[in-house]
């Protein structure tokens, strides 16, 4: 009986770590939210006026059809910071107090050194909502020239 309940109980815990191992290798503990969206199509291309706009006078119709989506966002550059090694563009809008906050994916270094304020950019970014600004995530710059 007693050889019968340890193959029993090798048997159930050999299963349990097949399953456990299984598990750990299709979902890693980690994995890293800075898609890369350089080469992908955005869903939307608008300008900062008009996204803030949007989610100014109607919040909820915003977030259905924004978030989570691609967008390709036109716009002037406020601010530039790199606080807590992420580097963030802040675009501006004729509202002045609403803002576009563009954390920019961290392949993108060398463009941004090219940015001062002012300057018209076009950025490409998934869009996670609106809290005071409206957010995007892993944003890619495209310099618009003699512009």
């Amino acid at each position: 009986m007693k050889i019968k309940n340890k193959f029993l109980l090798i048997t159930l815990l050999s299963f349990l770590f097949g399953i456990l191992g299984y598990y750990y290798l299709t979902n890693p503990l980690y994995t890293s939210t800075e898609k890369n969206i350089e080469n992908e199509a955005p869903a939307l291309a608008l300008n900062a006026n008009e996204l803030i706009k949007a989610f100014a006078t109607a919040e909820d119709e915003s977030i259905k059809k924004y978030e989570g989506k691609i967008i390709e966002v036109t716009g002037f550059i406020k601010e530039i910071t790199f606080l807590n090694d992420r580097n963030t563009v802040i675009l501006t809008s004729q509202n002045s107090a609403f803002g576009i906050i563009c954390d920019i994916h961290p392949n993108q270094k060398d463009k941004l050194k090219q940015l001062q304020q002012h300057q018209k950019i076009r950025v490409k970014g998934i869009c996670k909502g609106f809290l005071k600004d409206v957010i995007l995530l892993n944003c890619s710059i495209d310099l618009l020239p003699n512009e």
